[in-house]
């Protein structure tokens, strides 16, 4: 991808965000809206019961369950409408991070290959290795890992990817995080995950089993401070201090194979964790993508 000059990015911590969530009905080519799940649809399962398209998916063996807060309001529901211009696919889930449910369109378990998305997990399932070993990352290596989530470079995420043994960091992410859609394969550009996924990956990295104890600060931080080209999407519909707060990790490529744009976000705000995906022909443009992701987070904001 074409780098564009740098930016500077706010790193503050994040600050508690009064949001309402989304349960949006996307609508596909001549503006059909699809239906979408009602929080009343899982009342009593599992926190960490997938709602999103009434599949129930159990968290990895000896993962604790998010412990919701008793003072915490259940995140209320309002319809959206996202409409397409032409065939294709738009589709999102939100992840309630508090109760560990996931909400979203009917086709939130739709998989799409996540392009530089898949740059967070490569810098987590890093990190949280070389703690596990007992080794600190030398200074080079960290800078690598900084340019590979702010700047989005290629170069390092190839380099990263063949350092935590490529295919087999992607089926560790599916083990880890409880991810249940996709499936690891080719290089790290292709891996297919859908938007139930990628909030899943989200509140995986924020809660601190992808990076680690050690490393989930520094993470999040570089992911506030994404910069240039891929700083766009979810967060884009926030301004000022709140925008600031919410980490982020895009992917955007025109695949040769099939004549389609495809744009996927995740975002990652304190109570919840947003995955959106979208396939589209390659003339209606990046911008055209990143504003579907824009709108969903438009839903999200108080």
């Amino acid at each position: 991808m074409t780098r564009l000059p740098q930016a500077s990015a706010a790193t503050r911590k994040p600050r508690v965000l009064r949001i309402g969530a989304v349960l949006l009905a996307l609508a596909v080519a001549g503006g059909v809206a699809v239906s979408y799940l009602r929080p009343s649809a899982v009342a009593g399962r599992p926190a960490w019961v997938g709602a999103g398209a009434g599949t129930g998916v159990s968290a990895p063996a000896g993962t604790p369950a998010p412990k919701p807060s008793r003072a915490a309001a259940p995140l209320a529901v309002r319809p959206v409408r996202l409409a397409l211009r032409s065939a294709g696919v738009a589709e999102w889930a939100m992840l309630d991070r508090r109760s560990g449910r996931v909400f979203g369109s009917t086709g939130l378990s739709t998989t799409n290959r996540t392009a530089s998305l898949m740059k967070a997990w490569i810098a987590a399932d890093y990190l949280r290795r070389r703690a596990a070993a007992g080794e600190t990352p030398t200074a080079a290596r960290m800078e690598q890992l900084s340019r590979m989530i702010r700047d989005s470079d290629n170069e390092a995420a190839i380099a990263l990817y063949e350092a935590v043994g490529n295919l087999e960091s992607g089926r560790r992410m599916m083990r880890l995080c409880g991810l249940t859609d996709g499936e690891p394969s080719g290089d790290w550009s292709v891996v297919q995950l859908s938007a139930r996924d990628i909030a899943r990956l989200g509140g995986c990295i924020a809660g601190g089993r992808a990076a680690g104890p050690t490393w989930t600060g520094w993470l999040l931080d570089e992911m506030r401070a994404v910069r240039g080209v891929g700083d766009f999407g979810v967060r884009d519909a926030f301004t000022g201090r709140t925008r600031a707060g919410i980490a982020i990790k895009n992917g955007w490529v025109v695949r040769e194979d099939t004549g389609l744009y495809e744009v996927n976000c995740l975002a990652i705000g304190d109570r919840w964790s947003v995955g959106v995906v979208t396939r589209y022909p390659a003339e209606l443009g990046h911008d055209y993508g990143a504003g579907l992701c824009k709108k969903v987070g438009a839903a999200l904001r108080a």
